[in-house]
């Protein structure tokens, strides 16, 4: 795993996530800042998705493969989804799911960073 990189999308996850909740309390609908903070986690996230298939192709360590690019993709498809909850419900629970789609983002990574090491 690339660690840097790991540590970039969890601390973007995050701040994205604090920002939803500010919304969410504050009664507000998603912003077009919070989506392109979003898009750079993805952008991220599908980096990530390459590199790890790659690493893992030319790895021998005892790695399992279908886990480790099941969270890679699991980690793809989750903010796309929670994105669209919350462009989708017009009250704070659509910034509130938002928030909860961001908080997994760091639980997939840390997943991932222990199926790599052990």
């Amino acid at each position: 795993m690339f660690e840097p990189l790991t540590w970039a999308l969890v601390a973007l996850s995050l701040a994205a996530m604090v920002f939803a909740i500010v919304l969410a309390v504050l009664d507000k609908r998603i912003n077009w800042t919070l989506l392109a903070i979003l898009a750079v986690v993805e952008v991220g996230l599908l980096a990530q998705l390459v590199i790890g298939i790659v690493q893992l192709a030319g790895t021998d360590r005892d790695v399992s493969g279908v886990f480790f690019v099941g969270y890679l993709i699991g980690g793809l498809i989750v903010l796309p989804l929670g994105a669209l909850w919350a462009l989708a419900e017009s009250s704070r629970w659509g910034a509130g799911a938002l928030a909860f789609a961001c908080l997994v983002i760091p639980v997939v990574e840390q997943r991932l960073h222990v199926i790599w090491t052990t």
